[in-house]
């Protein structure tokens, strides 16, 4: 292996073959919290987790100027989703105890933002979180969205169709839990396999020369989560 050659080359995928690959279907059970009576069982039975997923979702707006504050709270284990609708609920201090809690590890991509967006209802300092957006530097892997990294990985598609839709309707979709929940639960998934030495990068058919114009062309971001 030329290694010199190596370092010249980084993992990034198209849109025509992120489009191409079949939908990721979530293969968990979702649960959602939209009383603060829920919300004790749910933060217990995250805690027992040696990892979390963790997403956010807010209602999109169309009109200039309009700004809306987080409405969905996403957090997962490997087999559970807990979607916490904080714009019934609040966010409750043991929901803050574990965002800030630095012995249970969690997962998210651009976790910034999400915070960002999230010290505008209460103040956190989260502590204990690995975004992804940095983590998988280390395996040369260009992209920096959740479905991209998804893709290159596993081979399937995150579909962002519910993104823009309504997160305060009085009732979630089944559309919508399933969206929101894969994207807190794929973040596990995706840390699992990394951290456990499964992805080899030079042997990820994505890889692609530094120069390509592709890749820049190519680099966008489908959230912020």
């Amino acid at each position: 292996m030329n290694l010199s050659n190596q370092q010249n080359k980084i993992i990034s995928i198209s849109k025509r073959q992120l489009s191409d690959m079949p939908a990721m279907q979530f293969p968990g059970t979702t649960h959602v919290i939209d009383s603060s009576e829920d919300i004790t069982g749910a933060i217990e039975i995250l805690r027992k987790s040696d990892v979390i997923g963790f997403d956010t979702e807010t209602r999109p707006s169309f009109r200039k100027g309009q700004v809306n504050t987080v409405s969905l709270l996403q957090l997962s284990t490997r087999d559970d989703a807990f979607l916490f609708r904080i714009n019934h609920t609040g966010i409750s201090p043991i929901i803050t105890d574990l965002l800030e809690d630095p012995s249970i590890l969690k997962i998210g991509v651009s976790i910034h933002d999400d915070f960002h967006n999230l010290n505008k209802l209460t103040h956190i300092s989260p502590q204990g979180f690995i975004d992804l957006q940095n983590y998988v530097k280390q395996f040369r892997i260009a992209d920096n969205s959740l479905s991209r990294i998804y893709a290159i990985l596993f081979g399937k598609r995150i579909s962002k169709g519910q993104r823009l839709t309504n997160w305060e309707a009085e009732q979630l979709s089944s559309a919508q839990q399933s969206y929101a929940a894969l994207d807190a639960m794929a973040c596990v998934h995706i840390y699992d396999y990394l951290s456990a030495g499964n992805f080899n990068p030079d042997e990820s058919p994505y890889l692609m020369e530094i120069s390509d114009d592709n890749v820049l062309a190519e680099k966008t971001s489908d959230n912020p989560a």
